[in-house]
């Protein structure tokens, strides 16, 4: 099984386990005869009653381990350690590592319920011959209904790359059924966008959406790009970016690090581990500020923390989630994956759990999606721009 350090989107996760647990309770394996396990004569007897005597036949092998797991996890009673369904595991290691194989399309729902595919350019399935407005019927075996969900959908369309995946596609004005054959490709799945504030040209807007592999890189890439377009200022958007790998949140904060830790680590059991710079990051000696909000979470707050305590920036929002702990990511057999609590990092000059109270704006400056331009002149004013 292959283990990932991961501080993923903590809300969603903890909403989907937590309402799946509780619908799904304590279900288990009935292709036992009359024993599950003997440390569990109750769940045992509830096994067989159900098989025995209840009206609707057992469900699924499949779906009744699932929901076992799930009512374990309920019982656990930790809200990061959550069972992932194979579909969203699979979206979310695609997400974190940056890139994925698939066929380059962006699907919608028309007034009907119809799946509707617009290629992108110069993408896999333009070159197949998809045609926007298209209508998805079938991905290889999967059977697209209107309430096939678009996780599952999207994780069907991906797969290895040079690797093939039948479509059967229905195209206006008779929409008769056809067959398309695409090659998958590797896909970029870029983590952060950024352009120059509308309010002042110097300064240059880096955000980042979450925590993954190619960050930094992509952060360096907006630097770069932005300096060229007369940037001398930057800001580093961290608002509602929920985490994501912890290594991927180091290497983010050393790229604007001299020296120092960035974090301390420690699992149970083990010996105290430090995450230091080793040399002076490329960006180390730009001005920046930080932007972040209540969703502000996990890896994302290991690189605003380290920044706000190395006095190397300030943060400007509101507080942040508050998230300090580490999760393992177990890929299982049947492409879910579980998420445990493994760990707590910490960083130095804040010794006190960030948990449920997260870290503290130097300035305070009120969240509002629609419109940065408090924000952005609180950072005018850090800066010293006039």
């Amino acid at each position: 099984m292959k283990i990932i350090k991961l501080y993923i989107l903590p809300f969603f996760l903890i909403l989907a386990a937590m309402l799946i647990a509780f619908a799904a309770g304590f279900w288990l394996r009935p292709w036992i005869d009359e024993t599950v396990d003997p440390n569990y004569p109750i769940l045992n007897r509830v096994v067989a009653l159900l098989r025995d005597r209840g009206l609707k036949d057992m469900p699924p092998n499949v779906k009744l381990e699932r929901g076992m797991i799930k009512g374990l996890l309920q019982a656990y009673d930790d809200p990061y350690t959550v069972f992932i369904e194979p579909a969203e595991a699979k979206l979310q290691n695609d997400e974190l590592r940056g890139h994925f194989g698939g066929i380059g399309v962006r699907m919608e729902r028309d007034q009907v319920n119809h799946l509707v595919l617009f290629p992108y350019p110069d993408s896999p399935a333009r070159q197949a011959g998809l045609q926007d407005g298209d209508r998805l019927a079938r991905v290889d075996d999967l059977e697209v209904q209107a309430d096939t969900p678009l996780d599952t959908i999207e994780a069907a369309l991906r797969g290895p790359v040079g690797q093939v995946v039948r479509l059967i596609i229905q195209r206006a004005p008779v929409y008769a059924a056809q067959e398309v054959i695409v090659k998958r490709a590797d896909v970029a799945l870029p983590s952060t966008t950024w352009n120059l504030s509308p309010q002042d040209p110097r300064i240059g807007i880096i955000r980042v959406s979450v925590i993954s592999a190619t960050s930094a890189n992509e952060i360096s890439n907006a630097a770069a790009d932005l300096k060229r377009r007369g940037a001398s200022c930057f800001i580093l958007d961290l608002r509602n970016n929920g985490g994501g790998l912890l290594d991927g949140g180091v290497d983010v904060a050393r790229l604007f690090l001299k020296s120092g830790t960035v974090i301390r680590q420690q699992y149970r059991g083990e010996a105290v581990r430090d995450y230091g710079v080793a040399k002076p990051g490329p960006l180390a000696e730009i001005p920046l500020v930080v932007w972040v909000n209540q969703n502000t979470a996990s890896a994302a707050e290991i690189i605003a923390g380290a920044l706000q305590a190395q006095r190397r920036a300030q943060l400007v929002g509101t507080p942040t989630y508050g998230k300090d702990s580490i999760q393992l990511v177990f890929n299982l057999q049947d492409g879910s994956s579980l998420h445990v609590t493994a760990a707590y990092w910490w960083i130095p000059g804040f010794e006190n759990s960030l948990e449920g109270r997260g870290l503290q704006p130097d300035r305070v400056v009120k969240d509002d999606p629609a419109n940065n331009s408090d924000l952005v002149q609180a950072a005018a004013e850090i800066f010293g721009l006039k």
